[in-house]
């Protein structure tokens, strides 16, 4: 395909198909969306980071080729105001696999959010997002290694569908007068009003992707987390078709938590997978009180995306916390946080959760002995209290790095 402002790299292959390393060549084409803000410092210190440990893993067998696509403030000066262009979707369906750094999304008015854009055109229905913790992070609870969880978040639907009507407007007056006069629902007037489709497809996908991981990393629960128990027809139906995935696709994999009592006397089988479910709410206090009894995390949207960042607050906050957006035709792994706009260009800030996602991403392409390298390196920095600004002022007796320098350091301590 002819682009207009993408640049192919010359010296790379294409993936032909996800899920299956067989499928990635030694020089695979990486998409990669640099992102605003403080985007160009974490992904120039990544990129060096991801390099250097191929490099050190592979002996040179193994190398990426970069290709730059783009989204965000810098589309927009290229494609003339276009903050999302065309071939940047049609760049990540033709070579499956990419990586973003942070994109702008303004608050109460302007353009939707160009992270959702992406889920939704791409239909990146699966984000997945290990949160655990590294040896050396300053963490504010007492026993941060107990935390090694898998969240697996519905990308598509709930409330981020987008079915929303202003107060005051045509659209909004004529759904609120069929909800009352047909329906007989009671609410305030000049509500806002929000519609929040969960359906069968889009649960059972996502729990689908979910138990294939589980077997796959050798994961040993999955905790449904729902608001069944008030939301019956949407977050208890979620509740219900997760359990017949299991139940009717998985049923020499798993078991229920009620067999596994009944069945097992509590003592869980080698070689299956315990199902569960908690209500949402409960879930905040039962990773902060008893976090190992839970391993993978499946939940609708917004359920997923409150418990992202408040399970990765335990491990070091969302700085530092991996992301991926997956479908069945393409992969986008991501920075978890925002653009941080008064950081830019100064060299500071923390690259850690997009430099994880890149681990993530190594690790879904079955180059597992790069990702272990960068993860034994990184500790190893921090072991030396060689930090960027927002550990040093956590960490008695830290020297602070700038970005740039502490990419420095994590290479250097590859050789270790």
């Amino acid at each position: 395909m002819a682009y207009q402002h993408i640049v192919v790299p010359d010296d790379g292959e294409k993936i032909t198909c996800l899920n299956d390393p067989a499928c990635v060549p030694d020089h695979p084409i990486i998409t990669f969306i640099e992102g605003d803000g403080i985007g160009h410092d974490i992904m120039t210190a990544s990129k060096r980071i991801w390099d250097a440990a191929v490099e050190k893993a592979y002996g040179g067998k193994r190398k990426i080729a970069w290709m730059e696509i783009y989204a965000g403030e810098k589309a927009a000066s290229i494609y003339d105001g276009d903050y999302m262009p065309q071939e940047t979707f049609d760049a990540l369906r033709e070579f499956l696999v990419g990586i973003k750094g942070p994109l702008t999304t303004p608050v109460g008015g302007g353009f939707r959010s160009l992270n959702v854009t992406l889920r939704q055109v791409l239909d990146l229905y699966a984000c997945i997002r290990p949160v655990k913790w590294y040896k050396g992070v300053p963490s504010p609870v007492r026993e941060p290694e107990n935390v090694d969880v898998v969240i697996f978040r519905e990308n598509t639907e709930d409330v981020y569908a987008g079915i929303e009507y202003q107060a005051g407007t045509p659209e909004n007056d004529r759904l609120a007068a069929f909800l009352r006069d047909e329906l007989g629902a009671t609410f305030f007037e000049g509500s806002g009003i929000g519609i929040k489709p969960i359906s069968a497809f889009g649960t059972k996908r996502l729990m689908r992707f979910a138990l294939r991981y589980a077997i796959e990393r050798g994961r040993k629960s999955i905790t449904i987390v729902h608001k069944g128990n008030i939301q019956k027809f949407t977050e208890g139906a979620f509740r219900n078709w997760c359990y017949e995935v299991a139940r009717e696709e998985f049923p020499e994999q798993t078991i229920t938590e009620d067999e596994l009592w009944s069945d097992y006397d509590g003592q869980q089988p080698d070689g299956k997978i315990l199902i569960k479910d908690r209500i949402a709410d409960i879930i905040f206090q039962h990773m902060l009180l008893r976090p190992t009894e839970f391993d993978m995390l499946v939940a609708p949207n917004l359920n997923g995306d409150y418990l992202s960042d408040a399970i990765a607050a335990q491990v070091g906050g969302v700085g530092i916390a991996p992301g991926a957006n997956i479908g069945d035709d393409v992969m986008l792994f991501e920075a978890t946080h925002g653009t941080a706009p008064k950081y830019t260009n100064l060299d500071k800030v923390n690259p850690g959760s997009l430099l994880f996602s890149g681990v993530t991403m190594l690790e879904f392409l079955g180059w597992w002995e790069a990702a272990k390298l960068i993860i034994q390196s990184y500790e190893r920095t921090l072991a030396q209290k060689v930090v960027t600004y927002d550990f040093a002022r956590q960490m008695e007796g830290a020297t602070q790095v700038k970005t740039s320098e502490f990419a420095t350091a994590i290479i250097n301590n590859m050789d270790a």
